[in-house]
């Protein structure tokens, strides 16, 4: 916490008090934004000064704080990301001086950050995949064997923006590590600053956790209706789960047939959707069920674009790329 400048003066030992004091007052004085709020405001006199010095010191302090910014994280200001302005005012013959905190840039940029990515809903999906920056840029020339999935996806954006909430999704498909899930991430990222809301779901994680949730009804009740209501829904990695008849008919059935004709559905895979639905269609309790994996490919193929992503695996070799 800033100390006042009062409780400067106060500490000072005696006998050099006053001299110390007055050095202090001096520089304070001298220095070039009070001399520039004199000149502005010429009502200032010596007594007002006086008066309010504690303002003063303040508001000079915290401007060369943060001329010399150390970042947010080690703000030194007394509120943290925001600086002291000062207004004068005079009331009949009395002049005042009053003082508010004013946001810096890196606040500012920071609490939008904040303010979009609590947009976005992530379910078993790593957050750092959300909080990395985006640039088109490295979108778009990452890897150029995926540049036209790429443009597609930067289509389907822009259209998004131009003309609202769109009611057929996309469907990536693509080889290991090929950057789907990064992708849908960037499309979540980019929709969530045009104030949709998103989600996205790691779909062998979230098989597996419903088991548990059988035991926790609300639990499931608020996660299903989270994905049902979300603007838009990421459903990654999807024909990886270890699926069960009632997780794909009672769970993600019911996500999807609300869904459909309403908001868009996203989904990656490895899969193409012929062979999605050859293993939609069988699971380990009651082994090939045709019309069941049809019953649900019937809530996905129809309201999808499918888009290839290419280009090589950027998991590997602990490059730390994004996938």
């Amino acid at each position: 916490m800033m100390e006042s400048l009062s409780r400067i003066l106060s500490s000072m030992p005696d006998m050099s008090f006053m001299k110390k004091a007055e050095q202090t007052i001096k520089e304070l004085l001298d220095d070039p934004l009070v001399a520039k709020l004199r000149d502005k405001h010429p009502e200032l006199d010596e007594h007002t000064i006086k008066i309010h010095m504690n303002r003063l010191y303040q508001y000079v302090t915290e401007f060369k704080n943060c001329s010399n910014c150390p970042g947010l994280e080690r703000c030194p200001n007394d509120f943290q990301g925001h600086y002291t302005r000062l207004k004068v005012e005079q009331i009949r013959e009395h002049t005042y001086i009053h003082d508010h905190k004013v946001a810096c840039k890196k606040w500012i940029a920071q609490n939008s950050q904040d303010s979009i990515r609590s947009r976005i809903h992530s379910f078993y999906v790593d957050d750092k995949a959300l909080e990395d920056g985006y640039s088109s840029e490295e979108i778009l020339f990452m890897d150029m064997e995926r540049a036209q999935s790429v443009s597609r996806l930067q289509d389907y954006i822009d259209k998004t923006k131009e003309e609202g909430l769109q009611k057929e999704g996309l469907y990536l498909v693509g080889k290991f590590g090929t950057g789907k899930t990064f992708l849908m991430c960037y499309m979540l990222y980019q929709l969530a600053k045009e104030g949709l809301t998103g989600a996205i779901v790691y779909m062998p994680d979230f098989v597996e956790d419903l088991k548990a949730m059988i035991q926790e009804p609300q639990r499931l009740k608020e996660t299903v209706e989270l994905m049902k209501e979300t603007d838009l829904l990421v459903f990654d990695d999807i024909g990886a789960e270890n699926l069960n008849p009632w997780a794909r008919d009672h769970v993600m059935g019911a996500i999807l047939n609300y869904r459909m004709n309403r908001k868009p559905t996203f989904f990656t895979s490895n899969y193409q959707l012929d062979a999605l639905e050859r293993h939609f269609s069988f699971t380990n309790r009651d082994g090939d069920e045709e019309f069941k994996g049809q019953r649900i490919m019937d809530r996905i193929r129809p309201f999808v674009d499918v888009i290839t992503v290419g280009g090589t695996n950027k998991r590997g070799g602990g490059s730390g790329d994004k996938s």
